[in-house]
């Protein structure tokens, strides 16, 4: 690889997660640098570049007024929900390459329209973690056959919130755990299986007042004998993890989800011994940014120096997934995922 050149990001918006997690985690891609950043109010966003240390980026006050910046390449979306699709097609039609956040849409029809893309224009879906290295080095070992056949991919990824003004907490516009941290483990059994799941079933629990799914606890059945379970919710004590269980052996990934950006991360791999898994295999993975390498990819995509691994087919089918989760809650039995 022996290009110079980098990827000039606009940023959509001053949410958290772009300013807390991604935002400094494209500034430290070897290949990418923000230039500019965009929100309703002119002020918040000049304020917004000025925290992150970019006072020559340029601020705009309208999204549309980023996407007509011509010194912008890609723009990272993280806004609410019900705003990924309009804004990354807006975006995608004006000539930028999009990184949008999950879940790209809310519904596969919603993310169909994503294929209106012009033609070379490349759009991703912002699941960092299929870009750490702990990732990789899991799915290598479920290929290296250590595992046996596998045929359990187990998760759970939990955390309390009950602010009634956060957005996670707004059924209208995409709040609740299936959306927020459920297709974390969706992408899961996806990743390590390397496959779609053919039907789902899931049962949930709705706060009374904002009507999101504060719980829920999903089988998806990918054939042939193999299962992702897991269990998601946005009233409980947090805890996440990703098992991978075979018939020789079993992998868990410990910091699946958050891992930090500044320590390492470990996997377990082993068969019996202690139920504290003493006994087993402890790979440490050195701190990695998954943000970073995130960005980096995409950014290597758009300079065509790397094809892009993940683009807007691989999130509709995430979306159906997600889709046939909702109508299981409504059927209250097994959909398939089409």
């Amino acid at each position: 690889m022996t290009t110079t050149k980098k990827v000039r990001w606009g940023i959509v918006s001053t949410a958290d997660i772009g300013m807390k997690k991604v935002i400094p985690g494209i500034l430290k891609s070897e290949h990418s640098e923000v230039v500019a950043l965009a929100s309703r109010d002119l002020r918040r966003a000049e304020a917004a570049l000025e925290s992150l240390g970019l006072p020559n980026a340029r601020a705009h006050a309208s999204y549309e007024a980023l996407f007509a910046d011509p010194n912008v390449d890609a723009v990272y979306n993280p806004l609410p929900n019900h705003l990924h699709v309009p804004m990354t097609l807006a975006a995608a039609k004006a000539g930028k390459h999009v990184l949008c956040e999950k879940p790209i849409a809310m519904s596969t029809s919603d993310a169909e329209t994503l294929r209106q893309a012009p033609h070379g224009i490349l759009i991703s879906e912002a699941f960092m973690v299929r870009h750490h290295p702990q990732w990789h080095r899991a799915r290598e070992i479920v290929r290296s056959g250590e595992l046996g056949r596998v045929h359990l991919v187990r998760g759970a990824f939990l955390y309390f919130n009950d602010d009634p003004q956060n957005v996670r907490n707004l059924a209208d516009i995409g709040g609740g755990g299936i959306y927020d941290i459920g297709c974390y483990c969706v992408i899961a059994g996806r990743y390590l299986f390397e496959a779609e799941p053919r039907r789902v079933v899931a049962l949930f629990d709705r706060d009374p007042g904002f009507k999101t799914d504060r719980l829920a606890s999903v089988i998806a059945d990918f054939g042939d004998g193999r299962q992702l379970s897991f269990v998601c919710g946005t009233q409980t004590s947090g805890r996440q993890t990703v098992e991978v269980l075979g018939t020789e052996a079993n992998l868990e990934i410990v910091i699946p989800f958050n891992a930090p950006p500044d320590e390492a991360t470990a996997l377990l791999v082993g068969n019996g011994g202690p139920a504290d898994r003493s006994l087993y295999r402890r790979e440490i993975m050195p701190a990695v940014d998954q943000y970073t390498e995130q960005a980096e990819a995409f950014a290597l995509a758009v300079l065509g120096e790397r094809s892009l691994p993940f683009g807007v087919e691989d999130a509709i089918n995430q979306m159906k997934v997600l889709d046939a989760i909702f109508r299981s809650d409504k059927s209250g039995g097994w959909e398939t995922v089409q």
